[in-house]
């Protein structure tokens, strides 16, 4: 934690539903500038349910929900994303039908400072010079780590200042995980603050400052990253020992 700052991201008793079925049930959490948090937990947990509440892609059933020292519950997600809360959906979401840089550049679409978008762009081909490689591709053709790389992409273009991530590495080989996880370290150096949910929790908590293990729709758990992979129940749980 960081007594003196205020969160850049804190959810106090959030509850979000789907009708009669209650998905979250009353979490807690907080992020602050900078930081790197993972979201960890089995399928069907909470997890992307809780992102999307975040993103403003689901309402919230109860509780508060406050980005930048503000209420957001009632602000619609273009709003949202218009102050710097930016969402690469599970699935990646790409536009299959585009060109890459068309997918990039709606990653902008609410953004007029063109000069500095421009800027951006060339920021982000540093980052991921295979997105500038398949910049004239259809998006639809591309591999799926290539199409994840250009779903953040997209997301950096919008120029966030908190970045949720839902399950960057679902489906990817090794080696391209590798590669999406080493551009998530570059985003957070950069100072983007970062809530990550992932299925390789080994992988999620070696790169987290801190953590939340999510169970049923509540926070059962949080701590450093480094203290829940040394967990002996976390271990036992979701990593496989």
């Amino acid at each position: 934690m960081n007594p003196g700052l205020t969160p850049i991201l804190q959810l106090q008793d959030t509850r979000v539903s789907y009708g009669a079925i209650e998905a979250v049930k009353g979490i807690s959490l907080e992020l602050y500038p900078g930081e790197l948090v993972s979201l960890i937990g089995a399928n069907g947990a909470g997890k992307t349910t809780t992102l999307n509440a975040i993103a403003g892609l689901l309402g919230t059933a109860g509780g508060a929900l406050r980005y930048l020292g503000r209420a957001i519950d009632r602000l619609p997600a273009h709003q949202r994303l218009r102050q710097g809360l930016a969402l690469v959906p599970e699935g990646r979401g790409i536009f299959t039908r585009l060109t890459v840089e068309e997918n990039l550049r709606m990653g902008a679409y609410c953004r007029r400072d063109t000069a500095e978008v421009e800027a951006d762009l060339a920021r982000v081909f540093t980052m991921l010079p295979r997105v500038r490689e398949r910049l004239h591709q259809v998006a639809g053709t591309l591999s799926g780590g290539e199409q994840q790389m250009v779903a953040i992409g997209r997301a950096l273009l919008s120029r966030p200042r908190l970045l949720l991530l839902d399950e960057p590495s679902m489906g990817l080989a090794p080696l391209v995980v590798e590669k999406i996880f080493e551009v998530i370290r570059s985003v957070a150096a950069e100072g983007v603050t970062i809530l990550l949910v992932e299925q390789n929790a080994n992988l999620a908590l070696e790169f987290s400052s801190r953590a939340y293990v999510m169970e049923s729709g509540r926070i059962t758990l949080t701590g450093s990253g480094a203290d829940l992979l040394a967990d002996p129940k976390v271990r036992a749980a979701y990593l496989g020992e």
